[in-house]
């Protein structure tokens, strides 16, 4: 029997989740570890992604609309047409190889079942819908599927409305159903309706985990984060944020202040003294209240290279002196200060952009 990998992940940005599945995949695809799949379940920020089938037209909502409210959209390559994901919707992306049961629709009804089963494990009865995939109560959809394969990979996989904000889905044709009779829901919202309170996400997620690896006849596996990281934003008192660029034997590109949290160390105490390691500064550093997960660049980890590493990331901001001057470290060849748009310009990295944006908007 294979291994089936939990991950709960919490916040993914879109962009470092399709690194994540693609990763993944090749790791599931040479055998490393042997038998070993994968499941992760997170939330993305608000996002519209578009399936192989999708047109613009079910965009609904202008993009200077979204662009001013952070929406982001993207082009996939899962099956589908366009579809919502945000902050309260339990988003799993399962990574298996389907070579030992090459069957698609058996795999898509797993998907289905298992929302269907969290459902009843909180008192709604659900099912499916006779023209439609998904999970459906009654006229109403609480969970979407869609999923792409190769050489009988999966990626991709399903979103299932825990408790979102259903007024998005107003900006979007939901999968290009444009049936007035029919419409979005959440489990929260259906335990309303019955006068009773939603559950945690966590508990959402814990049994989906459940239902997926007895449906996929898998072996379950709890995995927690490879490693957890910070990110330090230094901002001098006129905007301008300091940026770092790596050597070129660490990826040679530019970045804020990043590194390991060490064994006993607080989040917040690691982000000190990076900063302090990587520029010389010594500031109080204050909270983002920004934590994220991505899977880690093979090419920049330090452990096994034929291992998945997962990594969970705490944003912090530090306010620098007008007359700071940096002192570099050994992992760095050169700083530059710069405005927001620039350093967005020049991250590689979506989880430090968001950083940025948040340092700079004042909010912290």
């Amino acid at each position: 029997m294979r291994t089936l990998a939990v991950h709960k992940l919490g916040r993914v940005e879109y962009e470092d989740g399709l690194a994540l599945m693609r990763r993944a995949g090749e790791r599931v695809a040479a055998g490393e570890p042997p038998g070993e799949d994968h499941l992760f379940l997170l939330e993305h920020p608000p996002v519209l992604t578009m399936g192989r089938s999708a047109t613009g037209k079910n965009i609904v909502a202008s993009r200077a609309w979204l662009e001013a409210r952070g929406f982001e959209i993207h082009e996939t390559d899962r099956g589908g047409d366009v579809t919502y994901h945000g902050p309260g919707q339990v988003v799993g992306y399962p990574v298996l190889d389907l070579s030992a049961r090459p069957d698609v629709r058996r795999y898509v009804g797993d998907l289905e079942e298992a929302m269907i089963r969290t459902c009843a494990d909180f008192g709604v009865e659900a099912g499916r819908h006779p023209e439609h995939r998904g999970c459906w109560v009654g006229p109403r959809k609480v969970g979407a599927v869609g999923v792409h394969l190769s050489r009988w990979i999966t990626s991709h996989g399903f979103a299932f409305n825990a408790a979102p904000d259903l007024s998005h889905f107003q900006t979007i044709v939901p999968c290009g159903i444009a049936d007035p009779r029919l419409g979005v829901t959440s489990l929260a919202a259906e335990l309303d309706a019955r006068g009773r309170a939603a559950p945690p996400v966590a508990d959402v997620e814990e049994s989906l985990a459940g239902h997926l690896a007895r449906l996929f006849e898998r072996t379950r596996r709890d995995a927690g984060p490879d490693l957890r990281t910070v990110s330090v934003v230094p901002l001098l008192p006129d905007g301008r944020v300091l940026l770092l660029r790596r050597s070129s034997e660490r990826g040679g590109f530019w970045q804020p202040v990043t590194g390991r949290i060490e064994p006993g160390e607080s989040p917040a105490g690691a982000a000190r003294r990076e900063l302090s390691e990587e520029t010389g500064a010594d500031v109080p550093v204050t909270p983002l209240h920004y934590r994220h997960a991505f899977s880690v660049d093979p090419a920049l980890r330090r452990g096994p290279p034929d291992r998945l590493a997962v990594a969970e990331e705490t944003a912090f901001l530090a306010r620098l002196p007008a007359a700071f001057s940096c002192r570099l470290s050994g992992e760095h060849v050169e700083c530059g200060l710069f405005s927001p748009a620039e350093a967005l310009s020049l991250l590689p990295y979506a989880g430090l952009r968001r950083a940025v944006r948040l340092a700079s908007s004042g909010r912290a």
